[in-house]
């Protein structure tokens, strides 16, 4: 029997919760390195910085690439694409996203109850992933 879906308070605020991980923690060392060195410039690296790690870990398990967390490091933009992969993290293991097209091979569409969301399998085999998808 599968678990059902976390319902939109709980959601929400696991969101908000995951979202203040990701930005609350940069503000306060950039605040920190701007009072101990003076320059301002360094308050926002260090915040941009922190963003950045934040996204890039938070992006694998939901259809984003690591390589997002560089998006993820650019000034508001990055604050943005926290609230996204919060929010997206908060409902796992179950989607409510379309996979990107390299997880389509092992993504499992839903239905009865769970109608409108993805579930993506884990791969348990001793081979590599490349050797173990599916062709078409």
């Amino acid at each position: 029997m599968e678990r059902r879906p976390r319902g939109l308070v709980a959601r929400a605020s696991l969101a908000a919760g995951l979202f203040a991980l990701a930005v609350v923690p940069g503000w306060t060392l950039g605040d920190l390195a701007e009072h101990a060195t003076g320059w301002p410039v360094l308050d926002w690296l260090v915040t941009c910085g922190w963003c950045g790690l934040a996204v890039a870990g938070y992006a694998p398990g939901t259809s984003y690439r690591a390589r997002d967390g560089l998006a993820g490091a650019v000034p508001l933009y990055g604050w943005y694409l926290a609230g996204v992969l919060s929010w997206r993290l908060a409902l796992l293991p179950y989607r409510d996203w379309e996979p990107r097209r390299d997880e389509l091979w092992r993504a499992r569409w839903l239905t009865g109850d769970l109608v409108g969301h993805w579930r993506i399998e884990q791969v348990t085999s001793a081979r590599p992933l490349a050797a173990s998808r599916r062709t078409r």
